[in-house]
């Protein structure tokens, strides 16, 4: 949610966060966050249905020339490095060739918004934008992950 604040407003309407479902769907609050505030995508992470795609919601979105902010890892990480990247990136891109991906990494993330939070603590945090990305025809799903994850982490403070 912080990097969607922090774009104009004019790509904040075509930009819309990827959320898991099992957390936004909570409460009328968050309900009414995600849907109104931030037209939110949400991901069933829980696949109740076994013949449901949960990457179906994201395709229609690319469809209707959305963009989106999605975690790679699948979910936010409570520490300071990455997760091991979901395939879910790689499968967008191979249907979606168009489209670029943008690494940004968020410095001090989860002291400004630590997992669960719905609103953000008014700490100071930096969004480091990289080159954007295209999955290379033939590709393979490991080496465009691979390739991925490296774009972000050339973007992370030396600590990390």
């Amino acid at each position: 949610m912080l990097l969607w604040a922090s774009l104009p407003p004019a790509l904040r309407k075509l930009t819309r966060p990827v959320a898991g479902s099992d957390y936004w769907q909570k409460s009328p609050v968050r309900r009414y966050i995600i849907n109104r505030v931030f037209n939110g995508v949400l991901v069933d992470r829980e696949r109740k249905d076994p013949s449901y795609n949960p990457l179906q919601p994201m395709l229609e979105a690319l469809e209707n020339g959305d963009s989106l902010i999605i975690f790679p890892e699948g979910t936010r990480n409570p520490d300071e490095g990455l997760l091991p990247f979901k395939s879910g990136i790689y499968h967008l891109m191979k249907s979606h060739p168009e489209v670029e991906v943008i690494p940004v990494w968020i410095a001090n993330l989860n002291r400004v918004m630590p997992k669960g939070r719905v609103l953000p603590l008014p700490l100071l945090c930096t969004t480091s934008f990289g080159a954007p990305l295209c999955i290379e025809e033939g590709e393979s799903k490991e080496h465009f992950l691979e390739r991925s994850r490296a774009a972000l982490l050339a973007l992370a403070p030396e600590h990390v």
